[in-house]
């Protein structure tokens, strides 16, 4: 009854810091964020996560990018893939230089030096994906450009991991690691032609919500296929979304889902993100605890806007692509905690990772929001 407890609470601190956040006029996700951070251990001590709290958490966020998947062009994505490329490389480059050679200046090893690169080279767009999609942004060029960057944004940084961890223990099977991730890649495309074609079959299925069920199923079998290979699961879920806004329900799909996602687990993902927050870091190290989030906010944020610049791209179409690359959230602390499992780094470093990757999840919406305010004419949709 405990994880039914915990369920509880965090559902109806999420309903009403969701009402808090409009009255306040703040995006949603933050306040869910804040909530998360009330009602974790280091405060409050109401949740305290778990297997079961994880498990649902890892669902919230792999129907957000699957929604994120439904709602995005296929072809705008691709008429915007030099930009997306090109947002991405930069914003990989940078700050594991960057992140690099800080770490390494305050005394850190060479391969903890790397890692710290690592860790803020991931763009975790589930958080974006969110802000974009409650003020309506999502399907603008702006939108569609940060979906396709944090797409390959996550499979550089992955693929980087892969290399870096290969080494690290010796080498060996980094080529196998390289081929199964090309090999799954190669698995998306045929998916991609084919899924429109399976839906004739289920359309004829005498199931009750045979849709939204059968989109699930892909969802899912692509998420742990993408995991299986040693990528992110939401590079699945997204890749899934595609698939399924080819065909005719998609709009009935995204309806169905959004209301399973919205109502338990998305939630749950956001106010969960907090659960592992410890404020002793924050006390002990502040410098580097501030000095290493002005530089997550920047190595993303710059690099991200002059590569808009560099496409032609309008001001506030740069800005928003800039501001929209900064969030950390989930796939940076995915990448840290394989750094702690591993033995890469220590607790102390790991804390220190979580709290700067927490403060640029919190950052990062307001950014948005401010970027959004000063162009609400949405004239590049």
């Amino acid at each position: 009854m405990e994880d039914i407890f915990q369920i509880t609470i965090i559902l109806f601190f999420s309903m009403l810091a969701t009402l808090l956040s409009k009255r306040l006029k703040i995006p949603e996700v933050v306040g869910q964020m804040l909530i998360g951070i009330i009602l974790a251990p280091s405060v409050l001590g109401l949740i305290n996560g778990g297997h079961t709290i994880e498990i649902m958490s890892e669902i919230g966020v792999i129907l957000l990018m699957f929604l994120a998947g439904i709602e995005s062009d296929l072809e705008v994505l691709r008429k915007n893939l030099k930009p997306s490329i090109l947002v991405a490389l930069s914003g990989v480059i940078i700050p594991i230089i960057v992140f690099g050679s800080v770490a390494l200046y305050s005394g850190r090893t060479l391969s903890t030096s790397f890692f710290y690169g690592i860790v803020f080279a991931a763009t975790s767009v589930s958080i974006t994906v969110k802000v974009l999609q409650e003020y309506g942004y999502l399907s603008t060029k702006a939108g569609n450009i940060i979906l396709g960057a944090a797409v390959v944004d996550d499979i550089l940084a992955i693929l980087i991991l892969s290399v870096f961890k290969s080494f690290k223990n010796g080498g060996g099977n980094l080529i196998v690691q390289f081929s199964m991730e090309i090999l799954f890649f190669i698995f998306l495309i045929f998916v991609h032609k084919f899924i429109p074609k399976v839906w004739k079959f289920i359309n004829k299925l005498p199931i009750y919500a045979k849709n939204t069920s059968a989109a699930l199923i892909i969802c899912l079998a692509l998420s742990l296929l993408a995991d299986k290979v040693g990528m992110s699961a939401v590079i699945g879920s997204f890749f899934a979304g595609i698939a399924i806004s080819q065909t005719e329900v998609s709009e009935l799909i995204e309806k169905y889902v959004s209301a399973i996602g919205y109502v338990v687990f998305i939630p749950i993902f956001f106010v969960s993100i907090a659960i592992s927050i410890n404020f002793d870091v924050l006390v002990e190290h502040p410098f580097i605890v501030i000095l290493f989030t002005l530089l997550a906010i920047l190595t993303k944020f710059v690099p991200a806007y002059y590569s808009g610049k560099a496409c032609n791209l309008e001001k506030n179409e740069s800005l928003l692509i800039g501001t929209g690359m900064v969030s950390r959230g989930e796939m940076s602390l995915i990448v840290a905690q394989i750094g702690l499992s591993g033995a890469i780094i220590n607790e102390d470093i790991y804390s220190e990772l979580v709290i700067v990757i927490i403060l640029t999840t919190l950052i990062a919406p307001f950014l948005i929001k401010m970027v959004i305010k000063k162009d609400n004419t949405k004239k590049y949709i």
